[in-house]
């Protein structure tokens, strides 16, 4: 999978890509036959050669959040049947059978918004798919360096940034955390970051004019603020490329890394995925920059489905198309952007539907205002009435819905500011809404 020359270091530990390999076969040969193996993903190399170990045996491997509650743990090895696995387990060399691409490498589990988090399980096919698509779109070599510091249960840190930088043989600096001191030293050539990694970057304007020194900076698994865009392109000459994905689709849209780069789009499908727009009906809309739909998606980087849940993977999967269930535009050159979550981010209004992330930016762009979440809440005249939850210092709430309604049609003025000192994230970043509706 990687060059000989190759490192990999996590938290300030490296080994080369050899002794990787000799370590997880080392673990692997225990593994033949067996069923599934659950890895605590701390941000350690011990977590990179278990991945390795149980992907290479050929035995699905479930990344278990470090910071997992014992109900959300208990559950993940109750409903995956996961035996825990440590480095230390023995070490048998043994041969090791061909690898079965269409066999099951990850069970990864979702955030559970609406429940206990589903498993959903990708092949080694899907996973290859996927970051064979990204080298492509982002030209992604083994002459790269890649640094980033997320956590190791996640798509964007476990696939992306560690399977990716193995798969095309790059040396790989995780940072243990993603600070900007550690990303401005580590001096790489490719850095993956989330949206709240790039902004508190571009709050320390020294660590982020290092990183001008890159060939790229990709940001994901959360929108990325316009202010946000133009703070980093400004301080370190480079506009982010930005991509759109789920733990079921893995990496389907990118803007790339020879192409335009348009804040707040995510760009096309890569190599082998396809999209549509779809209305409640089911029916196509119209790919006009402003007409919007579900995104539904379709191609190679597919899961198989949920694991033991086979009416809630029919429900969004027809084994073709994935209903995504967020809200997009598609403009007519094929680029995409993604409105939000239909069931959150869409705020129906006084006969209006409101995409939250269009107020956000506007509110994002008083310099008052540091962070923002918009959200609907019920209401008995318009149906729901528009609430942002605001982090500013020195401003008054009536200055910020007048500041939206001088932007933006006035029926997309929130009706209530809440000013709050922080706002609710999850490990990756992602703002929960439903806590703050709740």
């Amino acid at each position: 999978m990687t060059r000989s020359s190759t490192t990999i270091s996590i938290a300030g530990e490296s080994i080369s890509s050899d002794q990787l390999t000799e370590r997880a076969h080392a673990i692997a040969g225990r593994l033949v036959g067996g069923g599934a193996v659950a890895i605590d993903a701390t941000p350690t190399l011990a977590t990179v050669v278990a991945v390795v170990a149980g992907m290479a045996a050929g035995v699905p491997v479930v990344p278990v959040p470090p910071d997992a509650g014992p109900v959300e743990r208990d559950h993940i090895f109750r409903d995956s049947g996961a035996v825990a696995l440590s480095e230390s387990e023995g070490s048998t060399a043994t041969s090791l059978p061909e690898l079965d691409e269409s066999a099951a490498a990850l069970i990864m589990y979702t955030s559970g918004t609406t429940g206990l988090p589903k498993g959903v399980v990708l092949s080694h096919r899907a996973i290859n798919a996927g970051l064979d698509g990204l080298a492509d779109a982002w030209a992604w070599t083994a002459d790269d360096v890649l640094v980033h510091g997320l956590p190791l249960f996640h798509v964007h840190g476990l696939v992306l940034g560690v399977l990716g930088a193995l798969r095309v043989g790059c040396r790989l600096v995780h940072t243990g955390k993603p600070t900007p001191s550690a990303y401005a030293a580590a001096r790489g050539s490719l850095y993956f970051g989330v949206p709240t990694v790039w902004s508190r970057m571009c709050a320390e304007p020294y660590a982020a004019r290092e990183l001008a020194r890159a060939r790229l900076l990709v940001s994901g698994s959360a929108p990325l603020p316009v202010p946000v865009f133009e703070s980093l392109r400004s301080l370190t000459g480079h506009a982010p490329v930005e991509r759109y994905g789920m733990t079921e689709t893995l990496i389907t849209l990118s803007t790339r890394a020879d192409g335009e780069r348009r804040p707040g789009w995510v760009g096309t499908p890569i190599n082998g995925v396809r999209s549509r727009l779809v209305d409640e009906a089911g029916n196509d809309v119209p790919h006009d920059g402003e007409t919007m739909g579900e995104l539904c998606i379709s191609g190679g980087t597919m899961f198989d489905g949920y694991l033991n849940q086979p009416q809630a993977t029919a429900d969004s999967f027809d084994g073709k198309w994935f209903r995504t269930g967020d809200t997009a535009v598609i403009d007519d050159g094929g680029f995409h952007r993604i409105i939000g979550r239909s069931s959150i981010d869409i705020i129906k209004t006084g006969g209006f539907k409101v995409g939250a992330g269009e107020v956000e930016s506007v509110l994002l762009s008083h310099p008052a205002v540091s962070e923002v979440a918009v959200v609907g809440m019920k209401d008995d005249d318009l149906g729901q009435r528009i609430v942002a939850f605001v982090v500013a210092d020195g401003v008054e709430a009536l200055t910020l819905i007048s500041y939206v309604a001088d932007s933006l049609s006035a029926h997309k003025r929130p009706r209530e500011i809440r000013f709050v000192k922080e706002l609710p994230r999850n490990a990756m970043g992602k703002v929960q809404k439903s806590l703050l509706i709740e």
